[in-house]
């Protein structure tokens, strides 16, 4: 089962947004990320004989190691489609859960043409990273531990990828908290959102380059889609320096290790480009799994890097 992650307050962050802040952490979460729930959601649903075949899923990482990890507690044989750029971390850890590697080239290879045509060679079930209703459901139960942590709350802010997270929270807390306003966030090159949502259907865009791998998706789901485009508020953009300036600051201050894709709404928090004054706010970080090497870089990258500073003046971003 997944873990029932804690929630994070922090005075410095309150003072900053001039409301109150909770953060769910995810990044706490068995795997690593909010993805051990949506597929222990989905393989616990297997007939027997679709445990006995096995599962393939695909995935840069951690939808990758929540299948690996929720096959392993099951005594389900699983294997996973990644690309050749994922991260090294990611990797090593989807095999150390027992899973087999398949990698593929992103820029020139259709990842889910390779995971159906290996699933029907083999006979294994998909399970997919975020496109199936048993998957958002298993994410939304995120959004629904964190109201019962928190009681009432306004905002809901929380990173956007393929959808799966935001579409299972946005229908978790609606349905509790009719009034909340439920934000997703990406990073400037990985706009499929919010192209998509502008033009009133999905759009795909080129593999983009960004910071948060856990957002390299191309295009929103088939499933995903309408339920955001129904009930979200909004869904913003921020960039990669200001996911580093986050990850930093989480890191250093409030002790969270979190990866970049977890640290996406954090930035959007953290910039003051939203008024949450005297407003209750949710924000999931869905993720811990980061790359060491980056870390070396957002902790080597000031010379203040161990100085606390004072909180950021006129709604600007956090120092830490």
């Amino acid at each position: 089962m997944a873990n029932y992650t804690p929630v994070v307050t922090a005075r410095t962050v309150d003072a900053h947004v001039g409301g109150q802040v909770f953060f769910k952490c995810e990044n706490l979460q068995r795997g690593g990320a909010f993805k051990f729930r949506g597929a222990y959601n989905r393989l616990v649903a297997l007939s027997p004989q679709e445990r006995a075949r096995g599962v393939l899923a695909f995935s840069s990482g951690n939808h990758a190691q929540g299948v690996a990890l929720a096959a392993r507690e099951l005594g389900v044989k699983a294997t996973v489609v990644m690309p050749t750029d994922a991260p090294e971390l990611k990797v090593a850890a989807t095999r150390g859960y027992g899973a087999d590697v398949v990698t593929y080239d992103r820029l020139t290879e259709d990842r889910e043409a390779i995971a159906r045509r290996l699933a029907d060679e083999r006979g294994l079930t998909l399970v997919p990273p975020y496109d199936h209703p048993l998957i958002m459901a298993g994410q939304g139960t995120a959004a629904l531990e964190l109201v019962e942590q928190t009681g009432q709350l306004d905002w809901l802010l929380l990173p956007v990828g393929g959808g799966g997270l935001l579409s299972g929270c946005v229908v978790a807390a609606t349905g509790l908290l009719p009034a909340i306003k439920v934000v997703g966030v990406e990073t400037e090159t990985s706009n499929d959102w919010v192209l998509s949502l502008e033009a009133g259907h999905p759009v795909r865009i080129p593999p983009p380059q960004t910071i948060a791998d856990g957002m390299r998706t191309q295009q929103p789901g088939s499933l995903t889609f309408p339920i955001v485009q129904r009930l979200a508020h909004r869904v913003v953009v921020v960039s990669d320096a200001e996911v580093k300036e986050a990850m930093r600051f989480l890191l250093l201050r409030l002790k969270l290790l979190v990866e970049p894709t977890g640290a996406v709404p954090a930035a959007l928090l953290f910039s003051g480009r939203l008024d949450l004054r005297g407003q209750r706010v949710g924000v999931i970080l869905s993720g811990g799994n980061a790359d060491p090497a980056l870390l070396a870089e957002l902790l080597g990258s000031r010379a203040d890097a161990g100085t606390p500073d004072a909180v950021g003046r006129g709604g600007g971003p956090l120092s830490a």
